[in-house]
């Protein structure tokens, strides 16, 4: 007997990006057999771009360049053997290599203020889905970008570009035979910002000024080249350019300075695209000589009938050189002229002055001398007669507030006991705010007054007051209130402070403290109310009301405290204001549920899972699919982006084992995986063993093929799958062959047709709009032909 023909290897099946060349091989026993090749069915003798070749054991099908047309199934006949496989023609997005290697390798730049447009055209198999991202967030429409999108390009526009468009940008292309991502750098270029102030003044003299200030915080993309400094006198309108500087200077001095006047200084930024708006000074002063300033008035420290004793302290401003003396005048009260005491400057700060006559009234004041000259004179220190001392007047007796409002307090009081010639001229009333440790006279009054009242006091201050007899000794004794006293405040409705720091939208993530401080006004004091939902806040929340800031604090937040929070104002006059805003808990998404996996379509896995219960409170959450073909092997991501719970996977290769975990995601981060405990695999199919039995001719059951089951019209959403059946009889068994708007679709690797003992199914993945019509299925054997017609209508996701 002759040899049998065997299999030494089978044909694989290939999957192939389109334009890019694939081929199918095969083995067998022989040298000698003659092979057939087959394709959906039908004999292969000329197929453009195909080629067969036979080396020795090894049968070839070589396709130069794919195309959706060399798509199917293919088999191989020869002698004995009979081998099948598929060939899938991928088509994912793609991009000129040129255009690409432009795009990605320079970053576009634009002036601000000018329109940008940048537009990726784009091939494959349609749909596609085209999403623009800038610094990882998703672009959407608004009034300033536009994303366009055809099924050729997709364009992204800015009609007037902004500094703040700068940045990095990506272009993520989509189809179902895979993802292409394309990474984009735009420049915007622009006039820099002000410097950066305030403008500090480094020096200030009678001869110059020096100013200070700090670089933009943005040059507006291009270098700094050099700085303009303007200075404007105070009391006239133009300004006046005084000079450069280059970049690395950002100090500028002028000697164009006259003495005890004011100027005000303005620093602009210049770089190639123009010059920056203005950083303006507040008012500079060039200081005149340095001589010394003008001393408090002397005090007296005693009188007799031909001498007084004044002394004084040292001026606050001394000049820039050290005091070497003073100058003591003095006058007699009621007249203009004043008098030197001294034939020159007095070093120390007492002086017994002399010589004066007995019973006249005397005023007394002091200049300051240093290398630069005399300084500014003093005030004139109070009247003092030239007399032997008299007994100063006692207390006042029973001081008190008789009355008080919110800006002036009124006392009264009783006079002081006279004794041996201590007799009252007139009264001195002082007030010392309780913040500050002087006194400031307020009030000088005749003997014959009892009361008086002091006013221009500041609303919820808190003052100190006292009160002193005089007569021609001096000042007597001071008589204090007992406790201090506190000017009433004015009524003020309760007003809540918002400002920028208070936001209408707080994102929190759990664990993390909810603190929210918010600012009042009110007077009387108002009530602070919180609420959640419009209910009490729960026990959790802790709330501080004190100086005029109300503050919610939660330690460690929770899921279940996000929801609109308010707080509200009321006082006794029945105002009240009102502010609300919204708080979100947001957290790492918790994992899937189980797993579960179904061959619904042959050579496809379809995973499902349970929804993550973060599905619940997180509005972005979506899913990542991942499979391996190991218990130890690389996890590959296969489906990302999904936004239901279901994913099918079509590169299942039979005889393989399969893993597979899904991942929940959202802005934070990914979940803990859900992954299948056991192993998914498809059986390799066992080849046939034929054996035809003998003809029998016995009565003609030819039967005309018939519809036991027509189809029906379909109504599915977009991106689910579509199954359309029928159930066909008659004999010889009819051929099944489906058709879409009259084309064939027996070579289109989209759609998988089945038929079953007489049960026809069409079964199309991941429907598209594109994949709206008629479709129509015939059956026909020798006796006759039928058809069967349905329409499918696609609706876009709720």
């Amino acid at each position: 007997s002759v040899p049998r023909c065997y299999l030494n290897k089978q044909l694989a099946t290939v999957r192939v990006v389109k334009g890019e060349p694939a081929e199918l091989s095969c083995t067998v026993s022989k040298d000698d057999v003659t092979g057939t090749w087959f394709k959906d069915g039908l004999k292969l003798t000329s197929m453009q771009g195909v080629v067969f070749e036979k080396k020795g054991l090894v049968h070839k099908l070589i396709i130069n360049k794919a195309e959706d047309i060399h798509a199917g199934k293919y088999r191989f006949e020869g002698g004995d053997v009979k081998t099948e496989a598929s060939i899938f023609v991928e088509d994912p997005p793609q991009v000129d290599k040129v255009l690409l290697k432009n795009l990605t390798s320079v970053p576009t730049v634009a002036k601000a203020g000018q329109p940008v447009k940048l537009r990726i055209p784009f091939e494959g198999r349609l749909p596609i889905r085209a999403t623009w991202l800038k610094d990882k967030m998703e672009l959407a429409d608004d009034t300033r970008i536009r994303v366009d999108k055809t099924d050729t390009h997709t364009m992204l526009s800015i009609p007037s570009c902004e500094r703040k468009d700068c940045g990095d940008y990506k272009v993520r292309l989509k189809n179902d035979s895979g993802v292409l991502e394309i990474n984009l750098k735009l420049m915007v270029i622009d006039k820099p910002q002000p410097p950066a102030g305030p403008i500090k003044i480094v020096e200030s003299s009678a001869n110059d000024i020096t100013i200070q200030w700090q670089p933009p915080k943005d040059d507006g993309g291009k270098p700094v080249q050099r700085y303009i400094v303007e200075r404007l006198q105070v009391g006239k309108n133009n300004w006046e350019t005084l000079g450069e500087t280059p970049r690395s200077c950002t100090t500028f001095t002028t000697n164009k300075v006259e003495e005890d006047t004011s100027y005000y200084f303005r620093v602009r930024a210049v770089n190639v695209e123009g010059t920056s708006d203005a950083l303006e000074s507040g008012e500079v002063k060039a200081v005149g000589k340095a001589s010394p300033g003008a001393p408090d008035p002397p005090e007296i420290v005693s009188a007799s009938r031909d001498t007084i004793t004044i002394s004084w302290k040292a001026p606050r401003k001394t000049g820039a050189s050290r005091i070497v003396g003073y100058i003591v005048q003095k006058r007699k009260k009621g007249t203009m002229t004043w008098l030197p005491v001294t034939n020159g400057p007095v070093k120390d700060k007492k002086l017994k002055v002399t010589n004066l006559k007995k019973g006249l009234q005397y005023e007394f004041r002091v200049a300051a001398v240093n290398a630069a000259g005399t300084g500014d004179a003093s005030g004139p220190s109070q009247p003092v007669f030239a007399r032997d001392p008299t007994k100063s007047p006692g207390q006042v007796q029973e001081l008190k507030v008789s009355s008080c409002d919110s800006t002036s307090i009124t006392l009264t009081w009783n006079r002081p006991e006279v004794k041996d010639g201590n007799e009252v001229k007139g009264y001195e009333v002082e007030v010392r705010p309780s913040h500050s440790s002087s006194w400031t006279r307020c009030l000088t009054l005749p003997a014959e007054a009892t009361t008086g009242t002091v006013k221009g006091l500041q609303p919820k201050e808190k003052y100190f007051l006292r009160v002193r007899a005089l007569n021609d000794s001096g000042p007597g004794e001071a008589t204090e209130l007992e406790a201090f006293m506190e000017a009433a405040a004015p009524v003020v409705p309760p007003r809540l402070l918002i400002d920028d720091t208070v936001k209408n939208l707080l994102v929190i993530r759990a664990g993390n403290t909810i603190r929210v401080n918010i600012p009042f006004e009110g007077s009387p004091e108002p009530v602070v109310i919180w609420l959640k939902d419009g209910l009490p806040l729960p026990n959790r929340a802790a709330i501080k009301t004190e100086d005029g800031t109300t503050q919610l604090l939660i330690g460690t937040a929770e899921l279940g405290d996000s929801g609109t929070y308010s707080v509200e104002l009321q006082n006794g006059l029945g105002k009240r204001q009102t502010f609300s805003f919204q708080v979100q808990i947001t957290d790492i998404p918790q994992p899937p549920g189980p797993l579960r996996l179904e061959e619904n379509v042959p050579n496809t896995v379809t995973v499902t899972w349970e929804p993550s219960e973060s599905e619940k409170w997180e509005k972005n959450l979506y899913y990542t699919v991942l499979k391996r073909e190991s218990e130890k092997g690389v996890w590959h991501v296969v489906g990302d982006l999904l936004y239901n719970n279901k994913f099918t996977f079509t590169s299942v290769i039979p005889g393989r084992d399969y893993y597979f975990r899904v991942v929940a995601k959202n802005s934070l981060g990914a979940s803990a995986p859900s992954e299948t405990v056991q192993p998914w695999r498809i059986r390799k199919t066992k080849a046939e063993i034929r054996v035809t039995p003998q003809k029998y001719r016995g009565v003609n059951q030819n039967q005309h093929p018939r519809f036991l089951v027509p189809l029906k019209p379909h109504v599915v959403v977009t991106g689910s799958e579509c199954h359309m059946s029928c159930a066909v009889g008659g004999h010889p068994p009819p051929k099944i062959t489906w058709y879409k708007d009259s084309r064939d679709l027996s070579n289109d690797p989209n759609y998988f047709c089945t038929n079953d003992f007489g049960v026809c199914s069409l079964v199309i993945m991941g429907v598209t709009k594109q994949d709206a019509g008629e479709y129509r299925v015939e059956a026909s054997n020798e006796v006759g032909c039928v058809s069967s017609r349905a329409f499918l209508a696609i609706k876009g996701k709720i």
